[in-house]
């Protein structure tokens, strides 16, 4: 089977790519590399142009005048000279309903040409979207992303491109991309419920998440706790990040010569995770149900992550509260409680680090995953 990942968020295809591989199937990945994170793929879409040369800041003065921004296009464009190679595969899957990530128009001609030129169409709710976005805006007391939003208006700037999925011009990319795919699938929790009412909507498949093999073991910790907190700029406050700041200045008070305290900011992939290997706990994100990619891999190397594990998390799964992450809930007195505990009871690091790592070799093994892949795949008309 030949199968063609449009896109990339966090490493998502990139894991999946593997699995699929491990299980005998030509895959192809095409994508930008996820912005400043630099993932790897087949076929990069990554604007070059207006990024890396004197041109960049003609591309800055343009969107300042005209909010246009011209690396939208040069995408579109790297993509169209592409469409050769686009052909012929057995699935295609996107990441999103925007995996090429240009301007509406320029993204469903093209959209048009791979679903023409290719047989089964897989979409991945995955990111913000029509569907998750038009839920959250109707269902205001269930956490997302936009519930800092809601909490306050003035932080409408920091939400607005989750916004323009429900905008006419992205809405119409939306009926395409829903009309002309054959199956929709959930990468997590939180995109559950916001398609529940769409009859193509297959269920959740776990994101793939890469183990190290063979074998992986953890030590009991010893001398000081080290917290990391990996800071993107782009989604600081749908992230909730203000919050781990705050409680993280606390903790630094009340526990100065017990622990280390790492704070970076818009790292690399690969420069992020040689930070990561030291640290003890991570702060991840608070407006969530479930973990994202970046949680599912912190838990794989045996971290304590404080991220989304809510009651449906943890009734989907059958696990119990903190046995395998910690709810990071928009509370510094909550956060600085539940670090205070850890800090005080470093067996428990251990204890959660490693169901942590059993819960993604149960859930989320790669190869696992593309199996379930395969046999969505195979039983599409």
């Amino acid at each position: 089977m030949k199968v063609l990942l449009l896109g990339e968020y966090s490493r998502l295809h990139n894991s999946l790519k593997e699995g699929l591989l491990a299980n005998g199937c030509g895959v192809t990945l095409l994508g930008d590399g996820d912005g400043f994170k630099n993932y790897p793929c087949d076929i990069s879409i990554q604007p070059k142009v207006f990024n890396n040369t004197l041109l960049k800041y003609l591309k800055l003065g343009l969107f300042k005048i005209t909010g246009w921004d011209i690396t939208q296009l040069e995408r579109g464009a790297r993509f169209y000279f592409q469409l050769s190679n686009l052909r012929g595969f057995d699935v295609v899957q996107l990441i999103n309903e925007r995996p090429i990530k240009t301007y509406p128009s320029w993204e469903r001609y093209l959209l048009k040409r791979v679903f023409k030129q290719n047989k089964k169409i897989v979409l991945l709710s995955c990111g913000a979207d029509y569907a998750s976005i038009s839920y959250a805006l109707q269902h205001k007391e269930e956490v997302s992303i936009l519930t800092p939003y809601f909490e306050n208006p003035n932080l409408k700037p920091y939400v607005d491109f989750a916004l323009a999925y429900v905008k006419e011009p992205h809405e119409k990319t939306h009926h395409l991309v829903f009309e002309k795919c054959d199956a929709i699938i959930a990468s997590d929790i939180d995109y559950v419920a916001p398609l529940q009412h769409f009859w193509k909507f297959k269920g959740l498949i776990p994101n793939p998440v890469i183990l190290n093999e063979p074998s992986w073991e953890q030590e009991e910790k010893k001398g000081n706790i080290k917290i990391f907190l990996g800071i993107n700029r782009g989604n600081y406050y749908t992230k909730g990040i203000s919050f781990f700041e705050e409680a993280l200045q606390k903790i630094k008070k009340k526990y100065s010569k017990k622990v280390t305290i790492t704070k970076t900011e818009n790292l690399p992939y690969a420069t992020y995770l040689s930070l990561l290997n030291d640290a003890d706990i991570i702060m991840d994100q608070v407006y969530s149900n479930d973990q994202g990619y970046n949680a599912l891999e912190n838990m794989a190397l045996g971290k304590v992550v404080f991220t989304g594990a809510s009651k449906v998390f943890l009734d989907h799964y059958n696990i119990n509260e903190d046995e395998v992450c910690i709810n990071a809930e928009p509370n510094v007195d909550y956060l600085v409680e539940k670090l205070s505990y850890l800090i005080e009871n470093p067996s428990k690091i251990f204890e959660i680090g490693k169901n942590a790592r059993q819960f993604i070799e149960r859930e989320h093994h790669y190869k696992e995953v593309a199996k379930k892949y395969l046999v969505l795949y195979q039983s599409l008309p």
